[in-house]
């Protein structure tokens, strides 16, 4: 079994994940998985943006279902994600990845595309696809990307390269864990703040890295690095407005209607919980939403820095002025979106757990829609 990614270091300080050395390539005979939604932009604008969401984390959730408790990369992009796992996982990722595109067309009427790119390929167009780890807390590490190969792929995968087929009708992907049970967070410091920033092709590694750090330490002057999620973990309303995606999501064979009555039981008793301080059958509740918190991936390398904050309008101009600066001496490309809360989707394998991950984007289309406003090199 190929133990590549588990032999990579726990990177325990973001700021460090803008040195290349931090990195280490990902074996050549490995494979990267591709996935995002066609019309993402037009769904967000008709008020889709938590199916939007819950699309792009799905395609993590059937990837890590399929790997059986096996770690891999992945990161989450919004409209979609990306992963990496070696060619022993390669069948078992496509047919998760067809089974996603299948439910998100049946399911929610969203055409997903899906590709699965070989790293040899990669490559040889000149790319490279290197990865860190970084533990965000105690129970949970990300994988972070650089190299310009996950993009590449993307880019191949929108092209239709590398296309992987629909599985059959009435395909249920392996959704176990996902949910988006948790209210969406209200910006404490003015907005929230969706940033994209990648390299221009040519740039020099130490030169954007530089600039990584420029801008790091802006936003390091804010409350917990801008962290959008309080101290104490996002809040809860009942009912949850995502119960009845959660159940188109997980219902497995119930009905739809059966499985968002067993969400709602659920989440009644874990918002009694948290507002109570009660503790039952070993679970706090308060403590996993502190837990929730600081699990949450909220800033990320993936060919390039993505970030959401939650910024007041002084940090939010210097950034700008900083972004503004490298955009025009011809280091970078960069998106802002700013919005009045992020919200957050979630995979869950078990509450006594430390190990669920938690996704971080902007409440009307975050990272989707930064994209839209990438300005490149120039005047």
């Amino acid at each position: 079994m190929d133990d590549f990614y588990d032999r990579l270091p726990l990177q325990d300080a973001f700021g460090t994940l803008s040195d290349a050395e931090c990195y280490a390539p990902l074996p050549d005979d490995w494979v990267v998985g591709a996935a995002d939604i066609v019309g993402s932009t037009q769904a967000i604008a008709e008020g889709r943006y938590k199916t939007v969401n819950m699309i792009g984390a799905a395609v993590i959730s059937a990837q890590i279902n399929a790997a059986e408790g096996r770690a891999f990369p992945f990161v989450f992009g919004g409209d979609g994600a990306a992963f990496a796992c070696p060619q022993e996982q390669a069948e078992a990722a496509k047919r998760a990845l067809s089974a996603v595109r299948r439910w998100a067309e049946e399911e929610f009427g969203l055409s997903l595309r899906v590709a699965l790119v070989p790293v040899a390929a990669i490559r040889k167009a000149g790319r490279e696809v290197a990865v860190a780890r970084y533990q965000a807390s105690q129970g949970v590490d990300y994988a972070m990307f650089i190299g310009g190969g996950i993009s590449w792929a993307e880019a191949q995968m929108k092209r239709g390269q590398y296309d992987l087929p629909h599985a059959p009708a009435g395909t249920q992907p392996d959704l176990t864990g996902l949910s988006c049970r948790w209210s969406q967070m209200k910006a404490r410091n003015g907005q929230i703040l969706s940033v994209l920033i990648q390299p221009e092709d040519g740039a020099e590694a130490a030169a954007f890295a530089a600039l990584v750090d420029k801008v790091l330490g802006v936003v390091g002057d804010l409350e917990r690095n801008g962290h959008p999620a309080p101290v104490d973990g996002p809040g809860t309303d009942w009912p949850p407005a995502g119960a009845e995606m959660e159940a188109r999501a997980t219902r497995g064979r119930l009905t739809v209607a059966k499985r968002k009555r067993q969400i709602l039981f659920e989440t009644f008793m874990a918002w009694v919980l948290v507002k109570t301080g009660l503790k039952v059958g070993g679970f706090d509740a308060r403590r996993y939403a502190r837990v929730v918190g600081e699990n949450a991936d909220f800033r990320k390398f993936d060919d390039g820095l993505k970030m959401t904050l939650d910024c007041d309008d002084v940090t939010a101009a210097r950034l700008t002025e900083v972004l503004e600066t490298a955009r025009q001496a011809g280091l970078i490309r960069y998106g802002t979106h700013s919005q009045s809360e992020a919200m957050m989707t979630c995979i869950v394998p078990s509450i006594m757990r430390d190990d669920h991950v938690h996704f971080i984007d902007g409440a009307t289309g975050g990272y989707t829609q930064a994209a839209t406003q990438i300005r490149g090199a120039g005047p």
